[in-house]
């Protein structure tokens, strides 16, 4: 099995991943070699200080601008759309001078029932007595999400543009081939959560939020810094907030969307702004969605010790339970055949192996993957470094498989009380045909005392792998992997890039075993 021992000692102090060549991860020690990374035109640098953050509650400014003489009624109906059936019960209560008696004692009455109960469901699951913000951080592919600078981060998957999430809840659009940069803001924009473009489409972009789903349509010829908000669709269902995690179908045809809060799977069919709830009894709602390349299949996992694997075909899933908790992360390799995916609790990566339906079978009657397979084991290992030693390893905060299906990235979550248990990305080399094998790479690493927070894969990058990771210093850096694809014919070497030199490489990892899937 492949562990963290096979891996390289991490980077010493003040040095910096800068890229792969011929195969192993090269560094920079000088100020002019991260200076030559950041100086991409696709880096970005967010100062904390230069971001206007909300100094207060929408509830709280409410005070300051709405007009006090509203009626009753337009205030009902205000609670209803804000908090569903038990902000309109609250407004009902609090007006016991406005409304009869009976109606007042009865709201409260069935007010406090309902909390009672809400009260016993969330001693049955625990994240329902979290509030909006605190579900959204604590489910969260960004690894401290409620003070991450950068909260967001989307490709897009068929030109270099991409979008940025930033904490005071603005989106910007970077084109490195258009000088100008879009900024999108909304009033139901809060919390944002993740961002994804639709495939197939120059324009559409889904962002989760914290009380729905906004479509925002960019046109990428306008030169408007500051689309309209009227160039965004809202997108929302009763109970289904917060959205934690959104997912576009490969074909752009389909949108699911998920909720904690909410024990149904949202499918959206955008354009007629109309959704269909795929709901199944257990898990206390649904925490993070991942849409396999192919289209067969879509990972649901739940804030329960279980997660199911929907299959589009005819919407039925297979239920997979977890002994410790929660599925935490996943993601599919480029076939959408194998799902790799990590649990919360647990040091180590499993796999999910998925055969097609043979001619003949109906779709509901074939059989998926019988057990999972552990992959990867990422306990904690202790690494001499000339600093000290450096202890890696521990739970997973997020998995990036990019297009290729060669290169694997982990990011741990290290131990924020410790510091030498800093949050790292561990990165592997991975193939997928005949069979599956997994080879440890290195580790990569950021300037001095910036550690990960988020990262993502060039959908195109033509020279093998871009690594897109978003800092706690609020930088964006791209850090490229350069190797021949073996599932993509080479014909020369004249279209690669030029490589960086060399350098001597260890012995010791120079002849690393594979894990290797076994053949039956």
């Amino acid at each position: 099995m492949c562990s963290l021992a096979l891996f390289p000692p991490p980077l010493p102090t003040g040095e910096t991943t800068l890229c792969e060549s011929n195969n192993e991860l090269l560094s920079g020690t000088t100020t002019e070699d991260q200076l030559k990374q950041e100086s991409s035109p696709l880096s970005l640098y967010f100062p904390r200080e230069s971001l206007k953050l909300h100094s207060r509650t929408e509830n709280s400014s409410k005070a300051a601008f709405l007009d006090h003489s509203e009626t009753l009624w337009m205030r009902s109906a205000a609670a209803w759309r804000d908090g569903g059936f038990t902000g309109l019960l609250n407004e009902i209560t609090k007006s016991h001078t406005e409304v009869p008696k009976w109606l007042s004692v009865s709201s409260g009455c069935i007010l406090a029932l309902l909390q009672k109960v809400s009260s016993f469901h969330g001693s049955l699951f625990p994240h329902l007595t979290l509030s909006s913000e605190d579900m959204i951080a604590e489910f969260s592919q960004v690894l401290k999400w409620s003070d991450c600078v950068v909260r967001a981060f989307a490709w897009h998957p068929h030109t270099d543009k991409f979008a940025v999430a930033l904490l005071d809840d603005s989106i910007k659009i970077y084109n490195p081939k258009s000088a100008t940069t879009p900024t999108l803001k909304h009033r139901l924009q809060r919390s944002v959560a993740a961002v994804q473009w639709k495939p197939l489409c120059a324009s559409a972009l889904a962002v989760a939020c914290q009380n729905c789903l906004l479509v925002w349509h960019v046109d990428p010829c306008s030169l408007s810094t500051r689309p309209s908000s009227g160039c965004a669709q809202v997108l929302s269902h009763p109970g289904h907030s917060p959205v934690t995690s959104i997912a576009w179908s490969p074909s752009g045809s389909l949108l699911v969307s998920a909720s904690p809060m909410d024990t149904a799977m949202m499918v959206w069919d955008v354009a007629s702004e109309s959704c269909v709830p795929l709901q199944r009894v257990g898990g206390g709602g649904v925490s993070f969605l991942s849409w396999s390349p192919d289209g067969s299949h879509v990972l649901a996992s739940t804030p329960s010790a279980l997660f199911r694997v929907w299959e589009t075909r005819v919407w039925t899933c297979e239920r997979w339970p977890c002994v410790k908790g929660r599925c935490q992360s996943g993601c599919w390799s480029p076939d959408g055949r194998r799902l790799l995916f990590s649990v919360q609790g647990e040091m180590v990566i499993y796999a999910l192996t998925f055969t097609d339906t043979p001619a003949g079978v109906p779709t509901g009657t074939s059989k998926g993957p019988q057990a999972a397979a552990v992959v990867a084991d990422l306990s904690e290992t202790t690494f001499n470094t000339p600093g000290g030693d450096i202890i890696v390893g521990g739970e997973i905060q997020s998995l990036s498989w990019d297009p290729t299906g060669e290169r694997l990235a982990v990011l741990l979550k290290g131990d924020p009380q410790a510091a030498d248990r800093p949050a790292i990305i561990a990165m592997f080399k991975t193939r997928t045909n005949p069979i599956f094998e997994l080879l440890p790479c290195g580790f990569v690493q950021g300037e001095p005392g910036a550690e990960p927070r988020l990262m993502q894969f060039h959908p195109n990058f033509q020279h093998g792998a871009l690594l897109t990771v978003c800092w706690s210093s609020g930088r964006i850096t791209h850090v490229p992997f350069y190797f021949l694809s073996a599932g993509v014919p080479h014909f020369g070497l004249s279209g690669s890039p030029s490589l960086p030199r060399s350098q001597a490489r260890p012995a010791a990892f120079a002849n690393q075993s594979l894990f290797t899937e076994l053949i039956s």
